[in-house]
């Protein structure tokens, strides 16, 4: 597996499971039903951020996106977002592009990441993020609504690089 910036050729490639992913309504807070053009707007990340794919081949196995948390002064600490499609979950893809995105922001100087809103019921990835060093600073309830829990709280999670 390789791990790339992502080009405007791999949107066709990273929008399914995109669209999978969001509009299964576990994990991300995007409006439901959105097209392939409103999706990349959200997805691809213009600098100073960046958009990576994970690849095996030509096959695009996920996609992060990462950046500064806030502008101005809150530039300073970075935040990503991930996803993995389907087909390639369990081979340690989110792994690799969380541990991408700390060595990114690690060494564009960032002092610190932070994730503004895991879903609780998300286990795999609360578990991901902790193991690699993240920690839940406060959950905010019931402000995500999940459709298979309803309304669950979202973890605000953070590491100081």
């Amino acid at each position: 597996m390789d791990i790339r910036v992502a080009t405007a050729e791999d949107w066709p490639g990273i929008y399914p499971f995109w669209s999978e992913i969001v509009e299964a309504g576990e994990t991300y807070a995007y409006p439901l039903g959105l097209g392939s053009d409103d999706a990349r707007a959200l997805w691809l990340e213009p600098a100073p951020g960046r958009t990576v794919v994970a690849v095996d081949g030509v096959e695009i196995l996920g996609s992060a996106k990462m950046g500064p948390n806030r502008p101005g002064r809150g530039a300073h600490i970075a935040t990503a977002s991930f996803m993995v499609a389907s087909a390639a979950r369990g081979r340690g893809v989110g792994r690799a592009l969380g541990e991408h995105v700390l060595g990114w922001a690690r060494g564009a100087g960032y002092l610190g990441m932070q994730f503004n809103a895991v879903v609780e019921t998300n286990t795999s990835a609360v578990r991901l993020w902790q193991a690699l060093g993240f920690e839940i600073m406060t959950t905010v309830p019931e402000a995500f609504d999940s459709r298979a829990h309803g309304l669950v709280g979202l973890h605000v999670m953070y590491q100081k690089l």
